[in-house]
């Protein structure tokens, strides 16, 4: 894509610059270059020919078990794809790989028995015809009843359980679509939820509009997970001790409040006074059907995939009907067959995994006029959000320009990955003079051609070479300056950035029934507000701008009392420290600064004799146990970042966490690692991202030779 001479951007942490000519680099012998070189080559080795790179999301068994409800609730309504009965026999031979040693299923390898998954996991596994006396299925009953029985499934359980005819709906939480209709001044309209409980919310309540069931085979029944009558359940019974407190104390029973309220609006429905129930339903239809555009189905991800595809039905769309085949296919493009078994990703993840990448690479000495570079900077452009969406609805005035997760999902790019593909494209630049003010200033509603042209033009000894290079760098730095543009728009008022809206900050929702899944709301949280710090960074803002001053200030407030930072989107407070050094030292704030010293000492302190780094999602739920778990590889390269960017690159904790690396890398250039440390719902949701282990020990790797001030590169090979 490039054809003038690259640049060196600074990175934090680092040391010499390497030679980046374009041309055959001789690789080194030592461990650490021969390290970095087969990361690199497999990682070249798999990019896409369209210039992406996406590894397997893996969640827990829910994913699983939801698609089995899913298509059995199809085959008793006579709707059932072809593939059905095959798609739950493999699925369902994947659950039993799931099952805990205790007999229950966990959210995440070793975790503890989670109730809801458990019960989803028995019902699938009896649809799919396992015997009630297989000894898996025997160890699932007894691990359900002592973990307090069925009874104690969350919110999105119970809906499964009244679509299958287990339950009633009257036992679920109600989710009325005249909330749709709400206007956008009322505090619980639906754009006071967090984006993804939107997304799952609207084709919900058509659910409880139109209450579709089936009559469950006899087969299916079970009656043997409860432990009391299952018709005395009510909303009442709900457990709750799954959310987060408020950070706001109140005296106020909200949850109480919230229980009556839900039992007062079904006495409305059984009396049929809501009148308005149709205009809702075509509310919430037109909402929902509108936002499949552009997307890999309803918010990309799948649980309102799933939800999306009942309420079609619900709506009288035909089993041919396109609309309704295109949501079934986009199910589908989420599994993954392997060994006669099947089980599904809850999305895809290729900008994220494309933007981390290129970083890795271009940390580690890929030159960025190499093929591979090109082709993902033209990829990464290609998805760049250039229409309004739900963030816009709170700000209506402001320029589109950002990233989303996914393949195609234009309604919700979100601050972390707009942060990250910026940093990943300020890696690609050329090196021309330019200051923050460049980026943060001309209009992006022309492109920013003529702003750059003229300010290159005033910044290089000659306007012929700037000329030149205007022609390449113009795309790019326009798409950087969108990006820029507005995710400093999308901080909110307490100087943090939350992950999809600005000021999604309504706390009163975490109490009402539905919420039981933890993330009704998308405050703004350390992790991302460091990493918009360290992409500002890189664009040459100071600490002293207002955006990085308030930003600044949040992050110092949200330090936990032993000084590190909790980490919203990965595994714990290792990710949450790492990201918040990364952050502070790439706006200027000094290696010498006691806080940074102090972060720093945190994590010196919670490295592990082996010389790596681990922790384990039981810290959302035991904070005390911060800082501890299984040592991964990606865990022990946050680690190391971290202390580079605090200044303590040439310490011990991080020699002895680079030796840990490179005795632990495999010979493909990649790290074993089973364990979860991504993040989707605190307490609720885990993740396995399978590039992790590869990109995140290459960028360390990176950086750390940099330091040393290490010549090395990757052997070369074009696509």
């Amino acid at each position: 894509m490039f054809s003038h001479e690259p640049s060196s951007p600074r990175i934090p942490g680092s040391g010499p610059s390497h030679p980046e000519d374009g041309g055959a680099v001789p690789l080194r012998c030592d461990p650490l270059a021969g390290a970095i070189g087969r990361t690199q080559q497999w990682l070249i080795d798999r990019q896409a020919p369209e210039g992406y790179w996406v590894g397997e999301l893996e969640g827990d068994s829910i994913l699983q078990s939801e698609y089995i409800l899913l298509l059995a609730w199809l085959n008793e309504s006579g709707s059932a794809p072809d593939f059905a009965h095959e798609r739950i026999r493999r699925a369902a031979k994947h659950l039993v790989t799931q099952q805990q040693p205790g007999g229950g299923w966990a959210l995440y390898p070793g975790g503890p028995l989670e109730i809801s998954a458990s019960v989803k996991a028995y019902l699938a596994l009896k649809i799919a015809g396992h015997s009630v006396d297989a000894p898996w299925m025997v160890r699932a009953v007894q691990a359900i009843r002592g973990g307090g029985g069925a009874e104690r499934v969350n919110s999105f359980t119970r809906y499964y359980l009244a679509l299958l005819g287990i339950l009633e709906y009257d036992q679920c939480p109600a989710v009325p679509p005249e909330l749709v209709l709400l206007p956008r001044r009322m505090p619980l309209n639906i754009y006071e939820m967090s984006a993804w409980s939107r997304t799952i919310f609207v084709p919900l309540s058509l659910l409880w509009a139109f209450q579709p069931r089936i009559e469950t085979p006899r087969e299916w029944s079970i009656d043997e997970l409860f432990l009391r009558d299952r018709r005395g359940l009510s909303t009442a019974t709900l457990p709750c001790e799954q959310l987060d407190d408020l950070s706001t104390p109140t005296r106020i029973n909200w949850n109480g409040i919230f229980v009556q309220l839900d039992a007062a609006w079904k006495h409305v429905e059984r009396w049929k006074l809501n009148p308005v129930r149709g205009m809702a339903v075509r509310r919430a239809a037109e909402w929902m059907i509108e936002r499949f555009a552009g997307s890999d189905g309803l918010g990309a991800i799948f649980p309102p995939m799933v939800w999306s595809v009942v309420a079609l039905k619900c709506l009288g769309y035909t089993d041919d009907s396109p609309i309704l085949v295109q949501a079934i296919d986009q199910l589908e493009d989420l599994v993954i067959s392997h060994n006669d078994t099947d089980h599904l990703q809850p999305c895809k993840s290729p900008v994220w995994d494309t933007a981390i990448t290129t970083i890795a690479l271009r940390d580690s000495g890929l030159p960025c006029n190499h093929p591979a570079i090109g082709r993902a900077v033209d990829w990464l452009l290609d998805r760049e959000v250039r229409h309004g969406g739900d963030w816009s609805v709170r700000r209506p005035g402001q320029s589109p320009g950002g990233w989303f997760f996914e393949f195609e999902n234009r309604f919700y790019p979100d601050v972390d990955d707009t942060a990250m593909v910026v940093l990943a494209l300020t890696r690609c630049l050329p090196k021309l003079p330019w200051t923050a003010d460049f980026f943060l200033d001309f209009d992006p509603a022309r492109d920013g051609a003529p702003d750059i042209a003229a300010v290159l033009a005033g910044r290089t000894n000659s306007p012929l070479a700037a000329t030149d290079a205007i022609e390449s760098m113009r795309p790019v730095l326009a798409a950087i300056h969108r990006g820029a543009r507005w995710t400093l728009g999308m901080q909110s008022r307490n100087g943090g950035w939350g992950a999809f809206d600005r000021d999604n900050t309504r706390e009163i929702l975490t109490r009402v029934p539905f919420a039981d899944h933890n993330a009704m709301i998308d405050p703004p949280t350390s992790d991302l507000t460091a990493r918009v710090l360290e992409m500002l960074g890189f664009l040459g803002v100071p600490e002293t701008h207002p955006a990085v001053a308030r930003g600044l200030d949040f992050l110092w407030n949200n330090r936990e009392d032993d000084h590190c930072w909790y980490g919203r989107w990965g595994v714990n407070y290792i990710y949450g420290t790492w990201q918040a050094l990364v952050g502070l030292e790439a706006v200027g704030i000094p290696h010498t600064d006691a806080r940074v010293k102090r972060a720093a000492a945190w994590l010196i302190d919670h490295q592990q004799p082996c010389g790596g780094w681990g922790e384990s999602p039981r810290t959302y739920e035991d904070p005390e146990l911060r800082g501890s778990g299984p040592v991964t590889a990606s865990q022990t390269a946050w680690a190391v970042m971290g202390l580079i960017a605090a200044g303590e690159g040439h310490g011990q904790a991080v020699a002895k966490g680079i030796r840990y690396l490179l005795n632990h890398q495999s010979h493909d250039g990649t790290w074993p690692e089973t364990w979860f440390t991504g993040t989707g719902f605190p307490k609720v949701f885990y993740l396995k991202y399978h590039y992790y282990r590869v990109y995140f020990p290459l960028m360390a790797l990176g950086r750390f030779s940099r330091l040393q001030g290490e010549p090395v590169t990757a052997r070369r090979r074009a696509a």
